[in-house]
């Protein structure tokens, strides 16, 4: 019989596998959603506290400032991002089952099924003060070609905290171009990277990168 660390191992492989698409991930969270919370305990994935601690370093005593957790699936991120005392969230996600836990968490206001990509969300233009995502740039899941409509969204002065598998960035083609990207997109004087930071045990098996930048302008993109 397969132990628990192996079937988790196993769902976390089969949901962003090297060549998975879009549609095939999100099938398999579909089936997931109700174990989801029960597998990615702080035992193997401390990315939904470190990305909350680093955005509140950030916002500081801003606690109604409004925020959008983007791929949000369950909702991990806001109930931390609650017990910090941020009272103001919205959910993103592609995935309708993951988005129905998340409801039953009472963290946040709004519910948004739809994926972040080059497509303009139904959301106007600096609508957020922050922006915030765990673990949504793998296989399968945000591409880098999503940056420009994030910026888009948030206030001129807000903030966007991202935080990445740090091996991904070294090993994925398409993710080895996300920080190339994240440069050009501060050439054009879009946005300015505030810190790049290593987070430790991001994941049971590897280190996190947590970018922070700050938007510019976004009216350029409109």
């Amino acid at each position: 019989m397969a132990s628990h660390k192996d079937d988790l191992y196993q769902k976390v492989w089969g949901v962003q596998h090297p060549g998975i698409s879009m549609e095939e991930s999100q099938n398999f969270y579909s089936t997931w959603a109700p174990e989801y919370d029960k597998d990615l305990t702080t035992e193997v994935y401390n990315g939904p506290w470190q990305v909350a601690e680093a955005l509140a370093g950030v916002l500081g005593d801003r606690k109604a400032a409004r925020i959008l957790d983007v791929a949000a699936g369950t909702g991990l991120v806001g109930v931390e991002l609650q017990k910090l005392g941020f009272t103001n969230l919205d959910a993103l996600d592609a995935n309708k089952e993951m988005l129905e836990i998340a409801r039953t968490k009472n963290v946040y206001s709004n519910f948004i099924h739809d994926l972040l990509g080059p497509n303009r969300l139904e959301i106007s233009t600096d609508a957020y003060d922050a922006l915030c995502s765990c673990g949504s740039f793998s296989e399968g899941h945000l591409k880098c070609d999503c940056l420009e409509e994030m910026i888009r969204i948030v206030k001129p002065g807000g903030v966007i905290c991202l935080i990445v598998k740090e091996a991904i960035l070294e090993t994925n083609e398409e993710y080895k171009k996300l920080e190339l990207r994240m440069s050009e997109l501060q050439h054009k004087g879009l946005w300015k990277q505030v810190s790049r930071t290593v987070a430790e045990d991001y994941v049971q098996n590897g280190n996190g990168i947590i970018f922070i930048n700050k938007v510019l302008v976004s009216d350029v993109l409109q």
